[in-house]
This record gives C-alpha cells, structure tokens and sequence, in this order.
C-alpha cells in the first residue's frame, strides 16, 4: 500500500505541473491575440482616418488642434510699494560726532564700600584689631587668628575696634563678612613668650565659661579671675565675640604675665558651664586652646553631656580638661 501511495503522489503531482504549463501557454496565447488586435485597432485609426485621403495631411491637423497649456497658474504683476513717510525721523548724527565710550566696570561697585583692617601692638601681648566697612553697619563679622574664632557686629557706620589677646609673634588675622568679602590685618607682637594664655571657644548657647583661681583663691576673692569677676587678680580673661548674633561663635581667654610674676604657685584652671533652658538635656561641645611660655599651641576638644531641665540653673565644674598653671617666682 505505501508503494501503491508513493506512485499515486508522483503521479498526481506531474499531472499538476502539466495541467499549469497548458493553462499557462493558453493565457500567454490568448493575451498575445488580444495585444495583436488591439494594435492592429490602433494602427487603423492611425493609418486610415475616416475622410482623410493623405497621412501627413491627417497627422499636420491633429497637430493644429493641440492646445498647449502651463501648469504654473497665472500671477499678478509685481507692485511698488508706497514710500515710507519720513514725517518723526530722527537725522544720523554726523560723521565728526564722536560717541562717549562706555565706562568700564570699576573695582568697587559703589564708591566708599571698602572693608579695611587694621591691627596694632597692644598691652600684654596683644593687638587692638579695627575694621572699617561703611556699607556693612550692623553685620555680622567673623574674625580668625591662629586657630581661634569668634564672631561680632559692626556699629552703625561699619566699624569694630576690638582688642584680642595674641596667640602668635606675628598676629594675621581675617575678617569676613557673610557674603563672603574681607580683609585682612597682620601685627607684630613683643611679649608673648612671657605670657601663658589658655582659650575655650564655642559656638551657640553652650553656656562655658573660664576660671582661674589664683595661688589659693576662693570663688568670690580676690584672685579669682572670670569675665565677670568684681575683684580681680594679676591675671585676666577677655570674652570675645557677640552672643545675640546668628549662629555666634563666642571665646574666653585667661592671659598671665608668668614672665613677670613675684608669686610662685599654682593657678587652677576650670571650665565650667551653667544648665540652661537653651542647653539642657544636650550635648555640647568646645575647643580648648593653650599656649605657654616658649612651647607650642596645642588645642583639645570637649564634649559633655548637659543634664536634663530639672538642673536648670546649676553649674558643671570641669576641673581636668585643662591643665592648672605652674608659675615660678621671677
């Protein structure tokens, strides 16, 4: 049976292909016949015009009865336009008028805004440092010296004379204002290696503040000395900065003339931070800086927990962050 169906296929499929070459040659024949009679149609028309006894004569008459046409459309012929009426216009100026060049952009936008600083020797190994800025009245200035920062407000007309204890033998100090501009000021300073001076700095509303109890002193005697001390002592501290300003940045430092000193002894040092509405139950940091004799400046940072608000109004006394003074007689 599978033979029988394998020559059955082979047969029925030449049969298909014959059966498509004989339908194909008719057609072929067929539109060939059709073609013929349609040209020889055409070629009667063409040959034998009815009522027409000469081909030339027949052609010529066709030709006459062609009509060209163009295929662009028909355009209007280009007007002039009116002349402008001159009637308001302004003549050109003439040849030998020369024009004024424009002014070149000055160094100072605005006459008498230059910011200035000064720094001059001052008692105890510092400098009385001024600034001058007209147009910067009542603005917030950032002064740096030596790793030390502290910010302040000029007076109405722009200016700030403050006096700021040395932490170098030559003193630079910048300034600079929030947008950026500044100057700077630089002083020698005679002295200094006869000076022991400690500084806690620190920003916001921490609340430090430096003693120094000197050779023995009591809180409230004579020689016990803080920024806010009645009675005084041989040594000093000077708060620097502007509390009711952004952000202030505030310092304290103690200065001791140890190079002059008759006392011998020990100078305790403390650091101490009242508990407030405004620090309590935070952290709170500082930076100490110190400086003695002939040595080097050596800073450390502090950081303390302050209690929770229920202490408000009591005192930390922090009496290790930095070293009591040990003071030769001279």
């Amino acid at each position: 049976m599978a033979q029988r169906r394998k020559i059955l296929t082979a047969g029925g499929t030449v049969l298909c292909a014959a059966l498509i070459g004989f339908l194909m040659q008719q057609n072929a024949a067929r539109e060939t016949q059709q073609m013929a009679a349609r040209k020889s149609l055409i070629q009667q028309s063409v040959l034998k015009p009815s009522g027409a006894s000469d081909v030339d004569d027949y052609a010529l008459f066709e030709l006459n009865a062609i009509k060209l046409t163009s295929a662009q459309p028909a355009l209007e012929q280009p007007r002039r336009l009116p002349e402008p009426s001159l009637e308001g216009a302004m003549p050109l100026p003439a040849r030998d008028i020369l024009l004024p060049d424009a002014p070149s952009d000055p160094d100072e936008p605005q006459l008498g805004c230059a910011i200035t600083a000064t720094a001059d020797p001052a008692p105890m190994a510092s400098v009385t440092l001024n600034v001058n800025a007209a147009c910067y009245g009542n603005q917030r200035v950032t002064v740096h010296h030596s790793g030390l920062i502290f910010t302040d407000t000029t007076d109405d007309a722009g200016n700030l004379s403050v006096t700021v204890p040395a932490l170098s033998e030559t003193a630079v100090f910048v300034v600079a204002f929030q947008n950026g501009r500044g100057a700077v000021a630089m002083s020698p300073v005679e002295g200094l290696d006869r000076i022991d001076r400690v500084v806690v700095q620190w920003s916001g509303a921490a609340g430090f503040q430096l003693h120094a109890r000197e050779f023995g002193a009591g809180y409230g005697e004579t020689g016990h000395v803080w920024s806010e001390a009645a009675a005084g002592g041989v040594g000093q501290v000077i708060r620097l900065g502007e509390p009711d300003t952004l952000e202030p940045q505030l310092a304290e430092i103690y200065s001791y003339p140890t190079g002059e000193s008759d006392t011998a002894g020990t100078i305790a040092l403390s650091i101490e931070a009242e508990v407030t509405a405004s620090n309590c139950g935070r952290e709170i940091s500082a930076q100490s800086l110190e400086l003695r004799g002939t040595g080097s400046l050596t800073t450390h940072d502090l950081n303390m927990s302050m209690p929770d608000c229920a202490a408000a109004g009591d005192f930390l006394v922090l009496n290790n962050l930095v070293e009591d003074l040990k003071i030769a007689a001279r």
